[in-house]
Parts: structure tokens; sequence; C-alpha cells
């Protein structure tokens, strides 16, 4: 039987351009890959666009 560990992540995880720059699409996308290259899937997000940037909250998942 497989089994799974799990992490919570949000827009507070991904790196800002700046301290008064929002994250953009492409800076969760890039955070949300690296995760992706060393085995987290994401099962569940709420993703919500936002004037001058993104907020995200989620779910990931990796076989231990």
């Amino acid at each position: 039987m497989t089994k799974f560990k799990y992490k919570i992540i949000d827009t507070r995880d991904v790196e800002a351009a700046g301290l008064f720059k929002g994250r953009k699409r492409e800076d969760v996308e890039a955070y949300l890959n690296e995760l992706g290259k060393d085995g987290w899937e994401l099962v569940n997000v709420d993703f919500r666009e936002l004037e001058g940037g993104s907020e995200f909250a989620g779910i990931m998942k990796k076989a231990v």
C-alpha cells in the first residue's frame, strides 16, 4: 500500500519580486514546478488573480 505525506502551501512560500510587489503567475508556476521536480503533486488549490499579482493556497502530496 502506497503511503503519502502532505504539505500545505500558500502565497507566502513564493518569493516576490520585491518588498512592495505582488507575486506574479510566473513566480507561482516556477515555485510549483520546483516542488514537482522533488516529487510533490498538487492535489488541491484555491487560486485568485488580484490586481498586480496572485494569491493561492494548496495541498501537495508525495509518496514516501
